[in-house]
């Protein structure tokens, strides 16, 4: 059994121009179908940390919102705060961001909700069927809770999962603070004792009393302790330092690192009776994410924008695409690839053959096997 996925190769006209081309692209889904008339659509996306320039731009998703629009939907942008500190690790820092990239209301039609809360904490505890590392996902609230599900991904590699693309938008991107901590690390953080500045401002965040100060002689003064086996790993300490005393503990084995991210996409992705909509833009593919604060050299030419209703086929369909099309240089990538050599793996070799995408088929998200239909 395959998949549809839906697929438009970049190509207009003045009678097809973008946004009729996306119109065309998104009506082969038949996702309006499923649309009754007033349902809380949160559309997840990422808005790109300062300094990125290749994420998925705001004129590109106004088409997307007017079709969502047009089939009664109420929309809502939204994204889940960061675990590490940055201009997305609270809600008031995130919606300025996306303000700053241009995610205006007023141009788009839809508002920005950070789906986690204020600091992160706002989370539903989601089952997770089928799973062997996680039984209870911590998802952020408004995604949670919204009525349908739209997914808009930036298609491009990734300095930890090797691909992110709807899977990684939807696993790892919905999760809460603490959520996005279960599927990282398995214990607490690291304390580094030369940048800790005893202030105690992580001591307030930490809600299972994990934290505590104790005198350090060799560092003269006061400095942070950890209890793990206190620690419940929901990340809040991260938000509260400003010193750089905690990381994030980044040492996990990727196999299972990439199954536990599977697992959280599951538990956004199960419970749903009505299909979700995917759109991958296989555009500016950079080597890494758009987390990093930067966007490098893009890994081969634009390709095009995907759209199904099944999660695992367009991600596998896109790393398929970005496979078969030709390298560019300069890049990350090593000399002497040709098209349809494997620039995913070339550029991490130690990641699993399917990046994951095998254990989302066996968890019932989909299928690898698709049928890529052109506009």
């Amino acid at each position: 059994m395959t998949s549809p996925v839906y697929f438009w190769n970049l190509r207009a006209s003045l009678k097809a121009p973008y946004q009729e081309r996306i119109r065309r692209l998104l009506d082969r889904t038949r996702f309006a179908e499923a649309v009754d008339g007033g349902e809380l659509t949160a559309v997840k996306l990422h808005f790109g940390e300062r300094g990125v320039t290749s994420h998925v731009q705001p004129l590109m998703i106004k088409p997307i919102i007017d079709f969502l629009l047009k089939a009664g939907a109420k929309p809502f942008l939204t994204d889940a705060s960061t675990l590490y500190v940055g201009q997305r690790g609270e809600a008031v820092s995130h919606s300025m961001q996306a303000a700053q990239h241009g995610f205006d209301p007023l141009l788009l039609g839809a508002p920005v909700i950070i789906a986690d809360g204020l600091k992160g904490a706002s989370q539903e505890a989601l089952r997770v069927k089928g799973g062997k590392h996680i039984k209870k996902a911590f998802i952020a609230a408004d995604i949670a809770g919204a009525d349908l599900l739209v997914s808009i991904n930036h298609a491009k590699g990734h300095e930890l999962a090797g691909f992110g693309g709807a899977l990684k938008n939807i696993g790892m991107g919905s999760a809460s603070k603490q959520g996005k901590m279960q599927q990282h690390v398995t214990t607490g953080p690291l304390v580094v004792v030369d940048k800790c500045a005893g202030c105690g401002a992580c001591i307030a965040m930490c809600a299972s009393k994990a934290l505590s100060l104790t005198e350090s002689p060799a560092a003269k003064g006061k400095k942070i302790l950890l209890d793990n086996n206190r620690c419940i790993g929901c990340g809040a300490c991260f938000l509260a330092c400003k010193h750089g005393g905690l990381e994030i503990n980044w040492q996990t084995d990727v196999t299972a690192f990439l199954e536990r991210m599977m697992e959280y996409a599951a538990a956004v992705l199960q419970p749903r009776a009505k299909p979700c909509l995917h759109i991958n833009f296989v555009t500016c593919v950079t080597p890494d994410c758009d987390c990093m604060g930067f966007s490098d050299a893009c890994i081969c030419p634009d390709v095009g924008i995907l759209a199904s209703l099944d999660p695992v086929a367009i991600d596998q369909a896109s790393i398929d695409l970005i496979n078969k099309a030709e390298p560019l240089w300069p890049s990350h990538l090593p000399k002497g690839l040709k098209a349809g050599d494997d620039k995913l793996h070339a550029l991490r070799p130690h990641l699993p053959p399917a990046f994951g995408l095998d254990y989302a088929e066996a968890l019932g998200l989909g299928t690898r096997k698709y049928e890529l239909v052109a506009l």
